[in-house]
């Protein structure tokens, strides 16, 4: 299975994009009514219905009485517990809807698996000119800004281990530069969050700090993510606290937090 960032199609099916979409936003949140699909995805009601109907139809999903929409047998895997990750992301998303207010861009929640990472949280700005969402997306750790942070939290012999598996064996083109790649992180480390500048994609900027549990151990990267031609390297030092800030307040799981 490939892992390289993923480029849109040149003719995306919309209606089909919405539809995964959704179906990830209810394998991660569990059960969502039509008004909120309708909210996110930034369709009309009627479009989400349509949408969740033909989810159900197709067993992506279940409808209770109440009118929410749960995880079908499809992707009952998601069902069977709370996850540290669905729990994590539930904490999450007013802290970041909070972060996207306060900073203009948008913003994610990254996990890392192995030298992978996901998005498993989004949160668009409403700028014309704007990152879209990454929610559900799988790219190699070492290309996101949220991935750097994280593998940053393992010491370099760690991160040899990682990239010294059978399949960088079976495929050494897909290795990544490992004495670039270590003191990226190095500089990573020391500077308590990671700045990419065109890394994952062309004419983006984002910028990412760790998400740390009660020992300290990095449990996710919370970036911000804007067009290259709105970033200002001068607002880097107030971007990272305010990052640092938010990122607190999804560790205390408390209220909204002061950003400012």
């Amino acid at each position: 299975m490939s892992t390289e960032p993923k480029t849109p199609p040149a003719y995306v099916v919309t209606s089909a994009d919405h539809a995964l979409r959704a179906a990830v936003m209810l394998q991660l949140e569990g059960g969502l009514t039509v008004s909120r699909v309708a909210e996110r995805l930034g369709v009309a009601r009627s479009t989400a219905h349509r949408l969740l109907q033909t989810l159900v139809y197709r067993d992506f999903a279940v409808q209770d009485d109440q009118r929410v929409y749960h995880p079908g047998p499809v992707l009952q895997l998601a069902t069977h517990s709370q996850s540290r990750t669905s729990r994590l992301r539930t904490a999450a998303l007013p802290h970041l809807q909070r972060l996207v207010d306060v900073v203009g861009e948008s913003a994610n929640l990254t996990i890392r698996t192995g030298d992978t990472t996901r998005f498993i949280a989004s949160v668009e700005c409403a700028q014309a000119l704007r990152v879209g969402s990454r929610e559900g997306m799988v790219f190699p750790a070492h290309r996101t800004t949220a991935g750097l942070v994280l593998l940053a939290a393992l010491d370099p012999a760690g991160v040899d281990e990682l990239y010294a598996g059978q399949r960088y064996v079976e495929h050494p083109e897909e290795q990544p530069d490992l004495p670039s790649l270590r003191a990226q992180l190095a500089r990573v480390r020391r500077a308590g969050f990671a700045l990419n500048n065109g890394l994952s994609e062309r004419g983006v900027v984002a910028i990412g700090v760790p998400v740390r549990d009660a020992d300290g151990t990095a449990l996710a990267g919370l970036s911000i993510s804007m067009p290259t031609v709105r970033y200002d390297r001068h607002r880097l030092p107030s971007l990272v606290a305010t990052l640092h800030r938010a990122a607190g307040a999804i560790e205390a799981g408390g209220g909204r937090g002061d950003m400012h």
